[in-house]
């Protein structure tokens, strides 16, 4: 099998093959986090370095699926959002009255699976999805009601960094979500610095998205109980000793 990640799903496809006595090949782009790589080395897979970006190492990881006869695993698929679904089924069950839920956009899996629980549920709450400025393919997409592309994705926040977004979980956003926020690198910075000293959690970029769009929202959501997805904590202890220290 094989996928293009920056390593959070990469290390759970790389221990899945594992315990399947299976091999994986994760393609990462250039510059990936040190640490992730090596998590995912530690998993047994087959990592490759390749282009400069997550569309680059996920274009290069489907060539390499059709060379070597592997199972291309895609960015966004019903089924991975199946398997997310336990963590907003298990939150949105046991906070059933939040008004609104903040999610992190990657590729959309997060997001799509909880609108799903949402609706499942029969639940109220509203869904925001979040992205950063610097990575503002599915806003631009929400915005204009089909999928927009853009020529980079330099942020600190890797998990969403994305170019191309998948027309389906575009779909599925549009019709459930009620709006996208971008948050700028400084405010995903500050969140990370928030989550450390004032809840002693530890945040990557992607995973602070959320705390970053609830401050830069906090007028209009003052009263009103909120949910945020802290979705990994995957950050290189050079980076966040450089966040800490800014």
């Amino acid at each position: 099998m094989t996928t293009a990640t920056r390593g959070n799903k990469g290390q759970a496809i790389g221990y899945a093959a594992r315990v399947l006595g299976m091999q994986a090949v994760i393609v990462v782009p250039h510059g990936n986090s040190v640490e992730k790589n090596a998590a995912m080395r530690a998993q047994g897979v087959e990592l490759i370095e390749h282009g400069p970006d997550n569309q680059a190492a996920r274009e290069y990881s489907e060539t390499l699926a059709a060379q070597r006869g592997l199972h291309f695993i895609p960015p966004f698929h019903p089924q991975l959002v199946r398997g997310i679904s336990t963590y907003p089924l298990e939150f949105m069950c046991s906070v059933p009255d939040l008004d609104t839920v903040y999610v992190p956009i990657g590729m959309g899996s997060g997001i799509a699976a909880n609108i799903a629980i949402r609706d499942a549920l029969g639940l109220k709450t509203r869904i925001v999805g979040v992205v950063s400025e610097n990575a503002p393919a599915y806003a631009l997409s929400f915005e204009a009601g089909r999928v927009v592309t853009t020529d980079r994705s330099d942020t600190l926040a890797d998990g969403v960094a994305c170019r191309v977004p998948d027309a389906e979980a575009l779909a599925i956003i549009q019709k459930g979500a009620e709006r996208v926020v971008t948050v700028s690198e400084a405010e995903i910075q500050n969140a990370i610095r928030a989550y450390f000293t004032d809840t002693h959690n530890l945040a990557e970029g992607a995973g602070a998205l959320p705390l970053a769009a609830l401050l830069k929202e906090r007028s209009s959501m003052a009263g009103k109980k909120v949910g945020l997805v802290l979705t990994g904590g995957n950050i290189d202890q050079e980076v966040f000793q450089h966040v800490l220290k800014s």
